[in-house]
C-alpha cells in the first residue's frame, strides 16, 4: 500500500483506471480522502472534504463518484447508525464494529471472528459476500456505562 503522497497518487490512479475508470479531479479527491481519512465516512463528510479541494464538486458528483467506486469493487459501503451509509476503502474481506452509544466504527479482521456460515437458504440461492456487523458498546462508552 502507498505510503507517501506520490505513491498515494499512483496508487490511485491506478485503481481508477483498474476499474475502468476515468481519472477525474472528483473520483481522486474521493478515493484520496477516503485513503488518508479511514474513519468510514458519510457521504456527507466525504462532500465537505472534497469541496474543501473543489468548492464547485456539487452534492450529486459526489454521490455518483461514491455509487461508481462502489459499483467498480473500490469502496465498500458500510450500513450505520439509524441506517447512514458509510464508505470503506478497505475493500479486502473484514468484518465490522460499531458501538451503539458512540457510533465508533473499527474494522475487525476475518480471522478473529470465525464464523461457519450454514446459511438455510433456498436451492438454488448462491452466496457472494458475507458481511458481518458487531454492535455493541466500546471499550470508553462501556467504562461511562459501568462508571
Amino acid at each position: 500500500m502507498p505510503r507517501n503522497d506520490k505513491q498515494v497518487r499512483l496508487w490511485v490512479e491506478g485503481q481508477l483506471r483498474a476499474a475502468g475508470l476515468k481519472v477525474t479531479p472528483q473520483r481522486y479527491a474521493v478515493l484520496d480522502y477516503l485513503w488518508s481519512n479511514r474513519t468510514h465516512p458519510t457521504a456527507e463528510e466525504i462532500e465537505a472534504a472534497v469541496n474543501q479541494r473543489f468548492p464547485c464538486a456539487s452534492r450529486a458528483t459526489v454521490y455518483n463518484t461514491l455509487h461508481a467506486l462502489h459499483e467498480a469493487g473500490l469502496v465498500q459501503e458500510l450500513y450505520g447508525q439509524g441506517g447512514v451509509t458509510r464508505y470503506d476503502i478497505k475493500v479486502e474481506p473484514h468484518h465490522h464494529f460499531i458501538c451503539r452509544r458512540c457510533g465508533l466504527i473499527e474494522d475487525v479482521k476475518v480471522e478473529r471472528l470465525s464464523v461457519k456460515a450454514r446459511l438455510p437458504l433456498q436451492s438454488g440461492h448462491r452466496v457472494e459476500e458475507l458481511d458481518v456487523v458487531i454492535r455493541g458498546l466500546c471499550a470508553k462508552c462501556r467504562k461511562i456505562a459501568e462508571g
